[in-house]
């Protein structure tokens, strides 16, 4: 089964996650942002959530970390909890 390990960032709405993106854009650190900003208590490890396998994620979440190029952020991510800029570390 494939595992990833990946970090996010987890806002309310949308205009706030592009905001975050911007500036992981213009060399932002994502960890320190996702201290900052994110409602997730994996902020205060800088929006890390360590090693899963597919399936373990909200189906939209999932489907990002799965199928997306490894080594950048992606996103806005809508789920039900709210929007996500996602990091995908690597994936096996």
């Amino acid at each position: 089964m494939a595992k990833a390990k990946a970090s996010h960032i987890l806002v309310k709405d949308e205009k706030a996650c592009l905001d975050l993106k911007a500036q992981i854009e213009q060399g932002a650190d994502f960890a320190a942002l996702a201290a900052k900003h994110s409602l997730c208590p994996s902020g205060r490890d800088g929006g890390a959530l360590g090693e899963f396998s597919q399936g373990q994620m909200v189906p939209e979440f999932d489907q990002v970390v799965f199928t997306q190029e490894v080594g950048k952020t992606h996103g806005p991510v809508k789920t039900q909890f709210g929007y996500h800029l996602v990091y995908i570390e690597s994936r096996s």
